[in-house]
């Protein structure tokens, strides 16, 4: 379901301005994807920077089963990405380095960093916010590899 709503801002001294916006449930208005990673059929990959209509960012929910790595890890040419941990824990592979994440962290990751991540016991929900918005061509600002973190440094 998509909803625009007006909303009426002051924009100069006695005039009123119309500035729409859209509203969408992260779950249940946006398809999931997690079936295009050949991982885990519970991973939840649900994409929202189209479906949202953002001009300079991206974001992205997904959910990570428990005890389960995200199949594939990658790196971004020009798209600074923010990982926030909604739910959950576990850990995220940055370059050669693995950190803990636990709920309300938030991990900024710059371009031609290499990043994956796995779910803890509780699994691992995450929003990813990137910028700036890749456009209509994504992939041009993206290299992945699957089974990119084999094993631990």
């Amino acid at each position: 379901m998509e909803l625009f709503y007006p909303v009426f801002l002051l924009r100069a001294p006695g005039t009123l301005g119309v500035m729409p916006f859209t509203l969408k449930n992260l779950k249940a208005d946006l398809d999931d994807v997690g079936s295009n990673f050949d991982g885990s059929p519970e991973l939840e990959f649900r994409l929202a920077t189209g479906a949202l209509q953002l001009e300079q960012a991206g974001l992205s929910y997904q959910k990570i089963p428990p005890g389960y790595r995200f199949p594939y890890g990658h790196t971004h040419k020009e798209q600074e990405e923010l990982f926030v941990v909604v739910r959950g824990g576990g850990r995220m592979k940055l370059d050669d380095e693995i950190i803990e994440l636990q709920v309300l962290d938030a991990v900024r990751v710059p371009p031609n960093t290499w990043r994956g991540y796995e779910a803890g016991p509780d699994g691992l929900e995450l929003l990813v916010f990137g910028a700036p918005n890749l456009g209509d061509q994504p992939r041009d600002d993206v290299v992945g590899t699957r089974d990119w973190w084999r094993t631990d440094p």
